[in-house]
């Protein structure tokens, strides 16, 4: 078992990298090769973190970026818009916590194919 100090280190660094991939993807968004940009970087590194705190953590911060994009500002208007781009994101932003949660258990260790019913 890791010690206390390595699990909030790997949530702080999780969730760094989730609010600085976040932040990016909705700045380039609305442009059709942003948004292929965005997605594809945000879900090539969510796939490359490792299994646990760090995957959950990265994905919640990109979620909550793109929630806070997507909520109105004082001044109105939205930086994640209702259009097509827009629901895009909002959708990888589901989907990503929905993978993050799924796979976020460690693989168990193969079972012996030496040993026959336990």
């Amino acid at each position: 078992m890791r010690p206390l100090l390595g699990v909030l280190a790997t949530l702080v660094l999780g969730l760094v990298v989730g609010f600085v991939v976040g932040v990016a993807a909705v700045a380039v968004h609305p442009w059709w090769w942003g948004l292929l940009l965005g997605v594809g970087a945000s879900l090539a590194t969510l796939v490359a973190l490792t299994r646990g705190p760090m995957r959950i953590a990265y994905a919640a911060a990109w979620a909550i970026v793109v929630a806070l994009a997507a909520s109105p500002r004082p001044t109105g208007g939205y930086a994640v818009a209702g259009n097509l781009e827009g629901y895009a994101v909002i959708v990888v932003a589901v989907l990503m916590l929905v993978v993050a949660a799924v796979t976020s258990a460690k693989r168990p260790a193969p079972a012996d194919p030496g040993r026959r019913g336990a």
